[in-house]
């Protein structure tokens, strides 16, 4: 397939056009994950980023960040972003069953995540109290807080249909992958 106007070639576009066709035509290739679950994370991290590279849409990053978390880590329904619209969370890209579209910043793993600005790891979501169970499958939740500087963005949470599915590493790798998106904002 050719994009017209895509590619290095005589008389190639110059400035803001030439990136353009250089984000069209660029492709994007995840590796498997080796090592320790902290080196796997760092992998991820530098995918991620690799990912992202270049790409000033919080869209198009999100969905990507979803797609990859999604199909790169094991034992996950559900792999997405919730954004603040400045007094809820509003579901955005995702991967998984489909979601709840707003959740209220007193309500669930997200909320809490949100309204606390902390990372919110939970072993077992039926003991949580206020749990939304968008996915009756989900058993334990990791949901990181999304700042730039002092404002609220949104959330990046991870569901798994396994207890006890996150620990300490998921929740360090995690909130580096996140810090990655924000800086792309």
């Amino acid at each position: 397939m050719v994009i017209p106007g895509a590619g290095a070639r005589p008389g190639a576009r110059d400035g803001p056009a030439a990136a353009l066709d250089a984000r069209l035509v660029r492709m994007f290739t995840a590796t498997a994950l080796a090592g320790s679950k902290p080196e796997q994370y760092a992998q991820l991290l530098d995918q991620a980023r690799a990912l992202m590279h270049g790409e000033p849409d919080r869209v198009a990053n999100a969905a990507n960040l979803s797609a990859l978390l999604f199909n790169s880590l094991p034992d996950l329904n559900w792999a997405g972003f919730y954004f603040f619209d400045g007094q809820e969370l509003v579901v955005g890209p995702f991967q998984g069953l489909p979601a709840c579209v707003r959740i209220p910043l007193d309500k669930g793993v997200c909320g809490a995540a949100a309204r606390t600005g902390t990372t919110q790891r939970v072993e077992d979501v039926d003991a949580f109290p206020g749990h939304i169970a968008c996915d009756s499958a989900s058993r334990s939740e990791l949901v990181v807080p999304l700042f730039r500087g002092d404002a609220l963005v949104g959330v990046l949470d991870l569901d798994s249909p396994r207890t006890g599915r996150f620990d300490a590493d998921d929740q360090a790798g995690i909130e580096a992958i996140a810090g990655a998106f924000v800086a792309t904002l």
